[in-house]
């Protein structure tokens, strides 16, 4: 399990091959997630919080909402053909209750069955049914109300670029960052140490001064989006209800949608959204942010959270 890899490279320029030289490429490895003794998925990702990965996986498929939904995920049963373990299979032992309710349905909720393989380059295309593609989060998100200052979304991504060790080193990797807005916010500026554990972050009221939580790398942006939710969840945190979901990439409708599973009413990209992902940001309340770079950003949707709207 690499997060990064040596190669070698042979560098052009307009009159040919300059030199020869050593670089590195984000690291990118198969993880297969199995509910018990059934096949859910098998996922491209770069390693690393695999665990999280998991968790925000299953939270934005509406298969559990809270860390107690999951008793217990094992990594010990994926093996090279050597035999040496790899950690590449992830074995999922969900609680009796959910386990139950997933039995009613044959195993998975009613259309949540997947191919068996999805790229780093998708989240909800392993989906077997189009009717599962849109969720229902357990997390009501907060109502439209201004808790954020325009000047303080503007830095968001430059302060995740400081975050962000594989994508300094490659190049060639998203990030997702949790930014929280509210009381006890703009204490520190950090990692999972400004977490405080117990009923959601935050408490929703107006601040201008926000604390990064956590920053997740992937060479997949919905990975790294399920990695920073699914540390949200072990940290007993969610609902996100005063936090800004920042990422390096486009807004799409399946990072809306995974916002809104864990009750994150605001999302910021640095580049475009999509049209579904305006539609669906309108149709939940998720602000939706694009462009965010340069000083300057887009909202497509709910634009009543921002303070001067």
């Amino acid at each position: 399990m690499r997060r990064s890899v040596r190669t070698r490279v042979h560098v052009f320029g307009p009159n040919g091959c300059i030199r020869t030289k050593t670089d590195k490429v984000a690291g990118e490895e198969p993880l297969e997630i199995r509910l018990g003794d059934q096949e859910f998925t098998v996922m491209m990702r770069t390693p690393g919080m695999d665990t999280e990965l998991v968790l925000g996986l299953l939270l934005g498929e509406g298969i559990i909402r809270t860390a107690s939904d999951v008793v217990e995920i094992d990594f010990s049963t994926g093996l090279d053909p050597d035999g040496t373990r790899n950690y590449n299979v992830a074995r999922v032992r969900l609680s009796p209750e959910v386990s139950a309710a997933l039995a009613q349905n044959g195993g998975l909720p009613a259309g949540q069955e997947r191919n068996i393989y999805t790229s780093s380059a998708c989240g909800v295309c392993g989906t077997a049914a189009l009717e599962a593609v849109t969720k229902v989060s357990s997390y009501p998100l907060p109502p439209p109300e201004p808790f954020f200052d325009p000047a303080v979304i503007c830095e968001l991504p430059n302060i995740m670029r400081d975050q962000q060790p594989l994508f300094a080193t490659t190049g060639g990797i998203h990030a997702a960052g949790l930014f929280e807005f509210g009381a006890g916010a703009g204490t520190t500026w950090g990692t999972s140490s400004s977490a405080r554990a117990g009923t959601g972050a935050g408490s929703g009221s107006p601040a201008t001064s926000p604390s990064l939580l956590t920053v997740a790398e992937d060479v997949g942006r919905h990975n790294a989006v399920d990695k920073v939710l699914g540390w949200a969840m072990r940290e007993d945190l969610l609902p996100l209800c005063s936090c800004v979901l920042q990422v390096s990439s486009r807004a799409s409708f399946e990072l809306v949608q995974k916002a809104a599973m864990a009750g994150v009413p605001v999302l910021s990209a640095v580049s475009a959204p999509s049209s579904a992902a305006v539609e669906l940001g309108n149709s939940l309340g998720v602000t939706v942010i694009g462009f965010n770079r340069k000083g300057t950003f887009n909202v497509y949707s709910a634009p009543e959270r921002l303070f001067g709207n």
